[in-house]
């Protein structure tokens, strides 16, 4: 039989197949259309009856991948505006189980939950109910609007309202709500982190997963003013939420990514929290949702109690060169000033390249970017957290389109997807199942006992690589170069 599930909106009807009940597209929140646009989430206006919950919620509206993005991280576009929804995996019959609830990435303007290697088969498979949700995006979710009723931060009120709704309803399939573990990658790693430093979610999650992504993306107000007065130009139009109120979506979206263009194309202008951040909307120290910096935060004890797992991939920045074919025009010349561009000083380059006396430009440009903008952060992160920490880095080398060890390829080994709609488009055709089976199995376990398995984190070893062949826990083997960058870089 379908399974049906009391919630306190009313009760919703899914699926089963082997065992594992999936529920999907079930409103957390009410429609942010209408005169709720820029508000804060409200509740889910309840239903009467049993409603179906057998097929994901429409998407948030996005601008969608360029082509050289969507070919290796393909997401479905679902029509309707009922956007603040989650989808529900469990075991059927379950009872005190531990909860994942699972936060997509996509630059805070892009992505949802809806792509097959997100599902959370594997998890109930596992003993964990997994939580997959939808939250809104680019201007309507981060831009930044002084006017009422539209507060900062947006997207993180909305990943708060499902934690709420998560705590509130989750025993009903199956899950403990005092053993939530929130997750997330790149965008939704920084959310993870943002949640962490936020009084609005202290309470509602008890571990943290930041996969490829930390504190790097936190706006000072007027830079994050800088960017909507951007959009608003680009529309010829004020910026505020009424003023945007009244534009058509389509188009709307379409001046969110001409702003974006004009922040990639010169990020200075916008200010220092935007060149940090390398993107257009992000989460904003408004003083009041998000109080202050994250990192100032966790480091005054704001998750202190939460046990946080984070790391990245060996070569993050592949995903930023290799799908567009930048990584042929990189030249010696071209790399000093791609880093000095950012701000990164000579000194620091020079290591990275006497390191690697045999590499290509493009593979000095790798690591010393996907240093500045991943590693670094995360090594920043667990230096301010007080509380246990663990490390990794995904160090599995994908021959399919050359994208090697590259931002996002860690995902469908922690899901254990790799056999799923997608996968293939951004693993290829033969990854490794048996590492699959390692990373996901960690990700369980600390869900489940709160310790992934091997050694918590310090300056000089317990780094776990996940890798092919032997997986294991290894001493730093860029000291120098992690030096460097608590030196000044």
């Amino acid at each position: 039989m379908e399974p049906v599930v009391h919630t306190r909106s009313g009760r919703v009807r899914g699926t089963t197949e082997q065992g594992i009940a999936r529920f999907l597209g079930i409103p957390y929140a009410a429609s942010p259309t209408g005169p709720r646009r820029f508000a804060a989430p409200q509740p889910p206006d309840p239903w009467d009856g049993v409603r179906d919950a057998l097929e994901f919620g429409p998407t948030p509206p996005s601008p969608g991948y360029s082509p050289p993005y969507a070919r290796i991280l393909p997401h479905p576009q679902i029509p309707g505006d009922d956007w603040l929804t989650l989808n529900v995996w469990a075991p059927e019959g379950a009872s005190g189980l531990p909860v994942m609830v699972w936060i997509h990435g996509g630059a805070f303007t892009m992505g949802n939950s809806a792509p097959g290697m997100y599902d959370g088969s594997a998890f109930a498979r596992d003993g964990v109910v997994l939580v997959s949700l939808n939250y809104r995006l680019g201007i309507d979710g981060f831009g930044y609007l002084a006017d009422a009723p539209a507060p900062a931060n947006r997207g993180l009120l909305d990943q708060v309202a499902a934690l709420r709704w998560v705590h509130d309803n989750i025993g009903a399939f199956g899950g403990d709500p005092d053993r939530v573990t929130v997750f997330g990658e790149s965008a939704g790693a920084m959310s993870v982190v943002s949640l962490m430093a936020m009084p609005a979610a202290r309470g509602l999650f008890a571990r943290a997963i930041a996969q490829s992504g930390a504190a790097q993306a936190a706006a000072t107000p007027a830079d994050a003013a800088g960017v909507t007065d951007e959009v608003a130009r680009q529309l010829g139009t004020d910026a505020t939420a009424a003023a945007f109120g009244a534009i058509g979506l389509e188009e709307l979206t379409r001046a969110q990514s001409a702003a974006g263009d004009a922040v990639s194309a010169a990020p200075t202008r916008f200010g220092a929290s935007i060149v940090a951040a390398q993107m257009a909307f992000v989460p904003v120290v408004d003083g009041d949702v998000l109080p202050e910096h994250p990192l100032t935060a966790i480091r005054s004890g704001s998750a202190d109690r939460v046990p946080l797992l984070t790391g990245t991939t060996a070569e993050e920045y592949r995903f930023f060169l290799v799908p567009e074919g930048l990584v042929d025009d990189i030249t010696d010349e071209r790399l000093t000033t791609m880093v000095r561009a950012r701000g990164i000083p000579d000194d620091v380059l020079a290591l990275y390249r006497r390191n690697r006396p045999q590499a290509h430009p493009a593979d000095v440009a790798v690591a010393l970017l996907g240093d500045a903008f991943f590693r670094q952060p995360a090594l920043d992160l667990l230096a301010a957290h007080p509380g246990r920490s663990w490390m990794y880095e995904f160090a599995w080398h994908s021959p399919h389109l050359g994208l090697g060890a590259a931002h996002a390829m860690e995902i469908p080994f922690v899901f254990d997807t790799l056999n799923g709609p997608h996968a293939v488009d951004l693993t290829g055709t033969q990854p490794p199942q048996t590492l699959a089976d390692t990373m996901h199995a960690a990700w369980v376990r600390f869900a489940t006992d709160g310790d992934p398995g091997w050694p918590a984190y310090d300056l000089e070893r317990a780094v776990m690589v996940f890798r092919e062949e032997d997986p294991a826990v290894v001493e730093d083997p860029r000291g120098d170069e992690r030096q460097a960058w608590q030196n000044g870089g």
